[in-house]
């Protein structure tokens, strides 16, 4: 039966690629102790345990999905990325690229010190760092040497040796560093300024009140409307001042019809209200009678994205956003940015490229989708005559070479192909009718494309792993520990005492400039809080494209 496994799967290779794939993410996940491998080094291990077994896969199979890996990295951080050239953004911009530099040459000068080989230290470089990425476009680099094939095999095959054994700290080490020891070293209690923060930002008495605490607790009722009431003769634009509370839908004898700004209530309507539970409860329930009218009450509802791209929204507090005519009956129950939740209160600003999730009736939430940007609709169309024009693009763009002494120097395809996901993230961001890449689509194009590369590398290198991990093992893991914590500390520094950024924010600009989402959400624990993401997203949209392209720097140097 084994025998049987083995030649067929040495017939059909593209079955062990699958394979990897299949108990990598199975194993991936899996918590020992609280920690988990993660699906990328589940898989990457897998692949090298079935490379053992003399197995290959050859052809530009592997280049393909990196490529398609890349565009999807370049598209999700495309519109974020530009976004913030402005206001505080540079500032974030330029940390990033400075902690993204340190990574650099702590990476080169730990490898150099502890006298690896070019592939080792490329492995080194992508482990300690966190970045899978930077092993595709290293690899490609590493092909264009003037080296022959059996040398270049060879460093190829060190590569997922260096990454394998780095890269468990890497990951482990940035968030324990970033969570627990930098706190310490700054003297910061980072719950005590987290909490500082919310306040700042508009949280009082640990809730969030007014435009802001309506997105968890929202009730629909309807009042009947008496002649001594307070609400009668005025514009219904002025009955609830400062508070998330809104007329909907009136009944006036026989007649329905839906509130506007400027309606004003008479005795013997019945209205409908909307607004959070504790003010409807609290002011209405005990002042006005309730009446249970289903025809009235009938008002179409729902939840959806609003993905935001208009200039003017851009930088504005929620607080600021609140005032505007279309935000009437509409109720905001998350930010998402760069993939990650940050927290909702008053002064939060809204950035070009958030997602925004809110809830309201059908006219409301359309009305507010025309003026942030667009509506992130529930689709399965991916246009894939632009994803495939864009890689092929940029790949022909990337290829582009000049020569420095003797080292041909290009962004490579890889390098290429990420700048024209960025574009045309950006693109389809401001111009929603062309390239569309739903959400699923990216993911799968994102996960798929990364783990099949890693699988497929790990089971070319096999053979040679456990020599390589047997000559270099406990030597590169200690240099792979200095390469994560050095630069980590120094960015710790650097970020509070030259760019003087707020405790609450630092710590999540630094795990967003090493694009490691699992140390924010272990900074966001240690705080007791979800400000620090807030430090994240700028950073994490430069970190990626910018660590991914220093393997070639990488390369150039250790070459």
């Amino acid at each position: 039966m084994i025998d049987w496994l083995l030649s067929t799967l040495r017939a059909n290779p593209e079955l062990a690629l699958f394979l990897a794939l299949a108990f990598g993410f199975w194993l991936g996940p899996r918590k020992i102790h609280g920690f988990s491998l993660g699906n990328v080094t589940a898989t990457l291990l897998v692949a090298l345990l079935i490379g053992q077994f003399g197995l290959e896969i050859s052809g530009p199979i592997k280049s393909a999905f990196f490529l398609l890996f890349l565009f999807a990295v370049g598209y999700g951080v495309g519109p974020q990325f530009f976004a913030g050239l402005s206001k505080e953004g540079p500032r974030q911009i330029i940390f990033a690229v400075v902690t993204c530099v340190l990574c650099l040459v702590s990476a080169i000068v730990s490898a150099k010190l502890g006298g690896f080989d070019l592939g080792y230290g490329t492995g080194l470089y992508s482990g300690s760092q966190t970045i899978s990425a930077s092993i595709g476009v290293a690899s490609g680099q590493i092909e264009r040497l003037a080296l022959d094939s059996a040398t270049t095999k060879t460093i190829l095959d060190q590569i997922p040796v260096g990454y394998a054994v780095t890269y468990i700290y890497g990951t482990i080490g940035t968030a324990i560093v970033l969570a627990q020891l930098g706190p310490k070293l700054l003297r910061i209690d980072l719950a005590a300024e987290c909490a500082e923060y919310e306040t700042r930002l508009g949280k009082v008495s640990g809730r969030d009140p007014g435009v802001i605490s309506a997105h968890t607790n929202i009730v629909v009722r309807a009042f009947r409307i008496p002649e001594s009431s307070d609400l009668v003769g005025k514009p219904v634009k002025e009955l609830f001042p400062g508070l998330r509370v809104f007329i909907e839908r009136v009944r006036r004898g026989d007649k329905l019809f839906d509130a506007d700004p400027n309606t004003i209530l008479q005795p013997g309507d019945v209205a409908v209200i909307s607004g959070p539970r504790q003010v409807i409860v609290d002011q209405l329930c005990s002042a006005l009678p309730e009446v249970e009218d289903r025809e009235l009450l009938d008002i179409p509802v729902e939840q959806v994205d609003i993905f935001v791209r208009n200039k003017g929204i851009s930088g504005k507090t929620l607080v600021q956003l609140a005032e505007e005519p279309w935000t009437r009956g509409i109720y905001l129950r998350k930010i998402m940015r760069n993939q990650v939740e940050i927290p909702v209160f008053p002064d939060v600003e809204v950035l070009r490229g958030d997602i925004l999730t809110i809830v309201g009736s059908t006219k409301h939430t359309a009305e507010a989708a025309k003026a942030l940007g667009y509506a992130v609709r529930p689709t399965e169309v991916t246009d894939l005559a632009v994803v495939a024009a864009g890689i092929v693009i940029g790949g022909l763009i990337g290829v582009l070479t000049i020569t420095v002494g003797k080292i041909p120097i290009s962004l490579s395809s890889a390098g290429g192909v990420l700048l024209s996901g960025l574009l045309l993230g950006y693109l389809s961001a401001i111009h929603p009718v062309a390239g569309r890449v739903p959400g699923p689509a990216l993911w799968l194009m994102n996960t798929l494309g990364l783990n099949a590369f890693i699988a497929i590398v790990g089971i070319n290198a096999g053979p040679g792993f456990v020599s390589g991990l047997r000559d270099v093992g406990a030597s590169i893991f200690l240099w792979g520990v200095v390469a994560t914590t050095v630069p980590l500390i120094a960015a710790l520094y650097i970020g509070h005492y030259v760019f003087k950024f707020h405790p609450a924010i630092l710590f999540g600009a630094c795990a967003g400039a090493r694009t490691t989402t699992a140390a924010i959400g272990m900074i966001q624990d240690s705080a007791r809080s979800k400000v620090p993401a807030l430090g994240y997203g700028m950073p994490y949209a430069v970190g990626a494209p910018l660590l991914t392209i220093f393997g070639m720097v990488v390369v150039m140097v250790l070459g």
